[in-house]
Order: structure tokens, then C-alpha cells, then sequence
């Protein structure tokens, strides 16, 4: 029943896509020394939660459309400057990204907690 609830479906939807740049972020830095690897990072949440092409898709009349959930965008090339080697990755940048990973997983757990919250004390459960 709460799982419907749009502020949970975002809150979800953006720690699983906290994840999946963190995912992102560690092949770049396992790859920091491979020749010719180009850094990559997934678009921001903001722009993947709004675009309705990333919408699930249905293929039968009897399927559940869920348009408010966004499926995990795919790696771009990130761009930046190069070693000699090819190599696009800045161990520097990685960090700045992995931190503002971090620090969008914290804020969905936050939302997430805060409306589990809500809910308990508008059930009479409160803590």
C-alpha cells in the first residue's frame, strides 16, 4: 500500500541510482592505469527521474505501467582530459563523484526514513 506512494518511489528510485553511479565510479577507478579506458558517469537523477523516455515499458494490454519509475540510465563517456596512455580518468574527479554519491544515497535514506515516520505516527505507531 505505501509503496505507491510517489516520495517513497523517488526516495527508491534514488538510492538505486545513487548505486548505480557508485558501480559506475568504481570501474573508472579500476580501470585509473588501463590504456585507452574513457572515464564514464551516469546523468544526474533530476534529469533521469523527469525524462519519460526512461519510463518501463509495457507490452501486453495486462501489464502494470509504473511511468514514475525510472530504469537504470546507461554509462556516457565522461569526457576530460587524457593521459599519454588514452586514459580519461581523474582519480581527483572519482573522489568528488563518489562523494556526491554518497551523499545523494544518504539524502534518499533520509526521505525514506522520514516518511516511514510520518506513516508510524499517523498510524498511532509512532517511536
Amino acid at each position: 500500500m505505501f509503496e505507491k506512494l510517489e516520495l517513497t518511489r523517488m526516495a527508491q528510485g534514488m538510492a538505486a541510482h545513487a548505486g548505480a553511479r557508485m558501480g559506475v565510479i568504481a570501474k573508472n577507478v579500476a580501470n585509473a592505469d588501463t590504456p585507452g579506458y574513457k572515464a564514464q558517469d551516469i546523468p544526474d537523477f533530476a534529469s533521469v527521474y523527469a525524462d519519460p523516455g526512461l519510463a518501463l515499458k509495457t507490452t501486453r494490454a495486462g501489464h502494470i505501467a509504473d511511468p514514475a519509475r525510472p530504469m537504470d540510465p546507461a554509462p556516457v563517456a565522461n569526457g576530460g582530459a587524457e593521459s599519454p596512455n588514452g586514459n580519461s580518468v581523474s582519480l581527483e574527479q572519482e573522489m568528488v563523484k563518489s562523494a556526491e554519491a554518497r551523499q545523494e544515497h544518504d539524502m534518499a535514506l533520509a526521505i525514506y526514513r522520514a516518511t516511514s515516520d510520518v506513516i508510524r505516527a499517523s498510524l498511532g505507531r509512532a517511536r
